[in-house]
């Protein structure tokens, strides 16, 4: 049997749902992001777990909570997990962040790998990382199942880095909505994306919400 890791974003906050900056600030779920951990574990709590890893933050806590409590599996929490820290831009809109950081921001949307926010991380410093968390896993786990519950733009440049895809265009290569699996099966051939940013385990409502 191969490692499979599934990359489960955090339900919704009040941030995402509002598109605001939200890195190291923490959030609690929204009822619909409560909604939409409830709706994964119901999902998935039938998939023979190996481990769950998972961000320190709130909102990821409480997002593999659900999951966690059914199976009773403490999650392994790892600071490499985090969302990117956005400095400055923390809680701010991108219209303002545009108006009050405008040299930064432009620097950042046209490569994040090389350019942090203000007083925040570049992407490279996230893969590494996060990275470093991966490759935990699969020197302990040579099979298995494993969740892994982090952030969006974390996810994206795991996923890029997994997949060779350069981490400067996480933004805009793949998507990752609140809620939303991504699944990647490690096999003799190295890592295949077998699922990316699945929502199907959530309602229409619930996928159909305003905000990132």
């Amino acid at each position: 049997m191969s490692l499979t890791l599934y990359f489960l974003r955090h339900g919704q906050t009040e941030c995402s749902r509002n598109n605001l900056f939200c890195g190291w600030i923490d959030p609690e779920l929204t009822p619909d992001g409560l909604e939409m951990a409830e709706a994964f574990a119901a999902a998935y709590e039938s998939t023979p777990w190996t481990a769950i890893f998972c961000s320190p933050m709130k909102r990821t806590i409480a997002t593999a909570k659900p999951l966690y409590e059914k199976i009773s599996m403490q999650p392994e929490l790892r600071d490499g997990l985090k969302e990117i820290n956005y400095g400055k831009w923390e809680g701010k809109t991108p219209e303002t962040v545009n108006q009050e950081f405008h040299d930064d921001y432009i620097s950042w949307l046209a490569d994040p790998a090389w350019h942090a926010p203000t007083g925040g991380e570049r992407a490279i410093a996230i893969a590494s990382r996060a990275t470093r968390v991966i490759e935990e896993i699969k020197h302990r786990y040579s099979s298995g199942h494993v969740l892994i519950v982090s952030h969006k733009a974390t996810i994206r440049i795991v996923l890029c880095s997994l997949l060779g895809i350069d981490v400067g265009r996480f933004r805009y290569r793949l998507g990752c909505p609140v809620g939303s699996v991504s699944v990647v099966e490690f096999s003799s051939h190295g890592p295949l994306l077998k699922a990316l940013a699945d929502c199907t385990h959530l309602d229409e409502r619930l996928r159909n919400l305003p905000g990132t």
